[in-house]
């Protein structure tokens, strides 16, 4: 398998630990996390396939730390890279945004030239008014809600990364 690296930005921990579950369902050594405040162009560089994830804050803002991290992915091309997304949101706190921050990684995936994989992730399961991360019905990665459903993480990671083994090819 070739290397994945998992960048994410996590302020009270919920999305560190979506990564690590992540990693430890790929079950393999060929995959690194990276909290994107410790990554520079040369680490985002490094990997064959890249995981990234946040949570939406307030009103369906990013995650400061992932704000940031958008000016390191300004220097990066990553035209044809393989780049999986997920994000977490509270869709009982916040239905009018739910996992906003998806959306708009999404769209600068997208504006980098990204492959984007492990997308249109059913929204079925999930209540809420209205999301940036939905595109044509779906989800445009893995959405996770630690608040609301967090009996229902453990399942979606496993299917989710089952998903992106077959599409990390």
């Amino acid at each position: 398998m070739s290397k994945t690296g998992i960048f994410f930005a996590s302020a009270m921990g919920n999305t560190e630990t979506a990564a690590m579950d992540i990693k430890n369902e790929f079950g393999s050594d060929d995959v690194d996390i990276i909290h994107v405040t410790d990554a520079e162009k040369s680490t985002v560089e490094r990997y064959d396939y890249l995981i990234i994830g946040g949570s939406t804050w307030g009103a369906g803002e990013v995650q400061d730390d992932m704000d940031d991290f958008f000016d390191v992915l300004d220097e990066v091309d990553l035209k044809g890279k393989k780049v999986a997304l997920f994000g977490l949101g509270d869709q009982e706190a916040y239905p009018f945004a739910f996992a906003n921050s998806l959306g708009e990684l999404y769209d600068k995936m997208v504006e980098k030239g990204a492959k984007i994989v492990g997308g249109g992730w059913p929204t079925e399961g999930y209540k809420f008014d209205s999301s940036k991360a939905v595109r044509d019905g779906k989800f445009v990665g893995l959405v996770l809600d630690v608040d609301v459903q967090p009996e229902k993480t453990g399942e979606r990671i496993k299917k989710w990364v089952k998903t992106l083994k077959k599409e990390f090819k």
